[in-house]
């Protein structure tokens, strides 16, 4: 009786784990935000901040942002993916902001961040989500990205 309990609790105990699962498929993780940056109307990084080493070296990043703006500057889309990876991003007068994750992760997600950053910034600099007041006032930008996304 005691052999049958105990294969009975491994199999359950796979079955958390994953055991029966494709090896395409990723485990849930609270890590879902690989980078936040924001751009103004010529591609220019303004603020950027990455949470994983897809992009390590600044020069690889800058590239980045470079190809993501010239993909989304001129559609009027909230969604783009490219490189493997989920975009999501908005715009507001003179700024870009984008949200990027994996090519698995929740869009939903990805756009209650990419909301709750605009909001936050609107409250923070006064309704004036624009290049100027966020030069201005670039310590409470990097407040408000700091408290929503906690290393990724």
């Amino acid at each position: 009786m005691r052999g049958a309990v105990g294969f009975e609790e491994t199999r359950r105990a796979r079955g958390r784990r994953g055991g029966g699962r494709s090896a395409g498929l990723q485990e849930p993780s609270l890590y879902t935000i690989k980078a936040v940056f924001i751009l103004d109307n010529d591609g220019h990084r303004l603020l950027a901040k990455y949470y994983d080493d897809t992009f390590p070296s600044m020069k690889e990043q800058m590239t980045f942002e470079k190809n993501v703006f010239n993909k989304t500057s001129r559609t009027d889309s909230e969604i783009a993916f490219f490189g493997g990876m989920t975009i999501v991003y908005k715009s507001s007068i003179d700024l870009f902001l984008y949200v990027v994750g994996s090519s698995y992760e929740n869009e939903l997600m990805l756009m209650s961040v990419l909301t709750c950053l605009f909001e936050s910034l609107n409250h923070v600099l006064r309704k004036n989500v624009e290049k100027r007041w966020l030069l201005e006032n670039m310590d409470g930008a990097f407040l408000v990205l700091d408290e929503i996304v906690d290393g990724g």
